[in-house]
């Protein structure tokens, strides 16, 4: 086996244990890259431990971007993986420290390095939460009308209540504009209430209170909406039956039998 096989093996097999260890330590490094990120930004860490953070920083880059040129260089399909998600993810990781050299405090942009932390699900042969995120996609996309109609109105709803707040408490109570009294219907309609701008006349306080009633009701709307999507999905994998062995728990878009490799009835 060539040099050139022997390291595609090891970069994108996980069946080895050559591959295997090359994975974990692969995640070990991109936790230890991000934990220093986030540390770095600690005024006093960094102005302890500023250098070490910097080489390290310097030092896992060129690590992952060695990784990154070998991965392009072993695989046949070259064009596929710097285009795939994973390749623009491995790519994307490594720019900040690059364009640090040029661009003052882009390199905490490294905290994209999480992302490949996904990989953890092909590593640990943790196929079936893939699945299940799947399963969470197609109900986001079948319910995306109703969100987005649901969005809608509660847009115009803010929008309205935004500028009733700010006809009745006006600028003497902090209501200083429009938007301003918008992006206080928001955080009260969302049950956050930073508590930077409050109503004090009566009329404003039961609007107020008024609008945190009825964000506790629209809280439960979205919610509602994808999981009546989910059980749905959930009724169609249950019903696609294998006619051939019987099996059923298909994903709700199989074409074959992921049991005995059949075809599945439309």
């Amino acid at each position: 086996m060539s040099l050139r096989k022997k390291l595609y093996v090891i970069i994108f097999g996980t069946d080895t244990p050559a591959g295997k260890a090359f994975d974990v330590v692969l995640l070990i490094a991109i936790l230890i890259s991000v934990l220093a990120v986030m540390l770095e930004s600690v005024p006093s860490l960094n102005e302890s431990y500023g250098a070490i953070f910097k080489y390290l920083e310097w030092f896992l880059t060129i690590i992952f971007t060695i990784e990154y040129l070998t991965r392009v260089y072993v695989t046949d399909a070259r064009h596929k993986y710097i285009f795939s998600f994973y390749g623009l993810i491995d790519l994307l990781s490594l720019l900040p420290t690059y364009l640090s050299l040029i661009f003052a405090g882009t390199q905490y942009l490294l905290i994209i390095r999480a992302l490949r932390l996904l990989r953890v699900f092909r590593i640990l042969k943790l196929g079936r939460f893939v699945g299940e995120g799947e399963q969470l996609g197609r109900a986001l996309k079948a319910s995306r009308h109703k969100i987005t109609v649901f969005m809608g109105t509660v847009l115009m709803l803010v929008i309205i209540l935004g500028t009733i707040m700010y006809l009745v408490e006006g600028k003497e109570h902090g209501f200083t504009s429009i938007p301003l009294s918008i992006y206080w219907a928001i955080v009260t309609l969302t049950t956050v209430g930073y508590g930077d701008i409050a109503p004090e006349t009566v009329l404003g306080q039961s609007i107020a209170s008024f609008v945190m009633i009825l964000g506790y009701a629209i809280i439960a709307v979205p919610t509602g909406i994808v999981t009546v999507e989910l059980q749905k999905d959930k009724k169609k994998q249950e019903e696609k039956a294998c006619g051939t062995c019987k099996s059923k728990g298909h994903d709700s878009d199989a074409v074959y039998c992921k049991f005995c490799g059949e075809k599945l009835p439309n």
